[in-house]
């Protein structure tokens, strides 16, 4: 019985991300820990690598379309992949179960939703803000930041919160982007911000299967279910309301981001 429970809960979420783009990890972990009772470490690390399969399709995807500024991936990827490994080797030495690192998980984790609502929120207000194509002879002057050092020092932010918590690299990244590289189409962005979670997610996923955080059979479950959520919301994305959607979204990330930290 729980098996068809895991797999509806990885078709709703995969629904909703292919509706709205908002990242699973945001919806995944605390569905897992709250409805199903899985344990904080197990959980983040799971939906880590839940994340890396389901995005490596959207990325593959969006290469297809030479949609992928491979430039901004490897700036934010400079810093995220070696602040995951820095975090990982921290989670080795305290130990992913023990009580101070599950405490330090659960509250780092109801942050990164509170960031994840606003986040998604001012979306809602400024994604239609963002242009919407740019010129061929712009890009490359569109996908340099003010400073070499702004991408990857946000990447290491982006990536140890990713690592901690398996949330942020939805949107949280795409925020980020739009402030590094205000001059790219909001379409680009997020094709970059999926492109970067896929290296991300997957060294940190990895990471927490060498520390025994990954319940590989809840994994396929999940992944059962939201292959074909992700590929329904894609194909319903214009037919929905969705500001309406990520307002909505905004609301209930902000709340179970509170009920975390005040657990």
């Amino acid at each position: 019985m729980h098996e068809l429970a895991f797999v509806f809960a990885g078709l709703v979420v995969g629904l909703v991300v292919g509706l709205t783009g908002v990242g699973g990890g945001s919806l995944m972990t605390p569905l897992l820990i709250f409805v199903f009772g899985v344990k904080p470490h197990l959980a983040i690390g799971t939906d880590l690598l839940f994340a890396a399969f389901t995005k490596l399709g959207g990325t593959v995807q969006l290469t297809r379309k030479r949609a992928v500024d491979w430039r901004i991936v490897l700036q934010m990827a400079a810093g995220s992949i070696p602040a995951s490994l820095v975090t990982l080797a921290a989670l080795q030495r305290l130990g992913p179960a023990s009580p101070a690192t599950t405490t330090l998980m659960t509250t780092t984790l109801g942050l990164a939703l509170l960031l994840t609502a606003a986040a998604t929120f001012y979306k809602v207000l400024r994604g239609k803000a963002t242009p919407a194509s740019i010129a061929p002879e712009l890009l490359a002057q569109a996908t340099r930041p003010r400073h070499w050092a702004l991408p990857v020092a946000f990447g290491a932010v982006v990536g140890t919160l990713v690592t901690l918590t398996s949330v942020g690299a939805g949107a949280i990244g795409v925020i980020v982007l739009m402030l590094l590289y205000p001059a790219l189409p909001l379409s680009r962005i997020v094709a970059a911000d999926i492109a970067h979670a896929v290296p991300l997610t997957l060294v940190a996923g990895l990471g927490h299967a060498s520390l025994g955080s990954v319940d590989w059979s809840l994994l396929g479950w999940l992944l059962a279910g939201s292959l074909p959520g992700i590929w329904l919301g894609t194909h319903l994305m214009h037919r929905t309301p969705e500001r309406v959607i990520r307002s909505l979204l905004s609301a209930l990330l902000a709340y179970a981001g509170a009920k975390l930290i005040a657990i």
